[in-house]
């Protein structure tokens, strides 16, 4: 019975070692497509009611909470691809959103925002282009 411990321990320990010297990917720094946006004034025009707002892009995080601008919100990344990415948050006492923003172009990004603020249900489903300097 002790020589089967043993055997299982060093085996384990064995398999451990070989993990630890595999070669791991690298992997991609999350919302990598968000950093891939020209950064600048981004105009998004709703499809609902052809309204426009203008937003300052930095990080292209900008565009996760469309609705909920205040910081602090607590955000968990739903998909991550290099042309799509969608993002659920919470802000407390405000409500939770969940967005998805597909890249077209440097450019050019397709968003698409549901939630709830202040109570109340939202849904944006609209167009973000880069228009100037902020």
């Amino acid at each position: 019975m002790i020589g089967i411990r043993l055997g299982l321990g060093f085996a384990s320990a064995a398999l451990a070692a070989a993990l630890a010297l595999t070669p791991v990917a690298a992997q991609a720094p999350e919302l990598a497509m968000l950093d891939r946006l020209e950064r600048g004034q981004w105009e998004l025009r709703l499809r609902s009611d052809g309204s426009r707002s203008r937003i300052c892009v930095r990080s292209g995080r900008e565009l996760i909470q469309i609705r909920h601008r205040q910081p602090g919100c607590e955000r968990f990344v739903v998909q991550d691809d290099p042309n799509e990415v969608t993002v659920q948050y919470t802000c407390r006492g405000n409500g939770y959103g969940r967005t998805t923003i597909r890249r077209e172009g440097a450019g050019l990004v397709q968003v698409r925002s549901r939630g709830i603020e202040g109570g109340r249900p939202f849904s944006v489903e609209g167009e973000a282009r880069r228009v100037g300097s902020c």
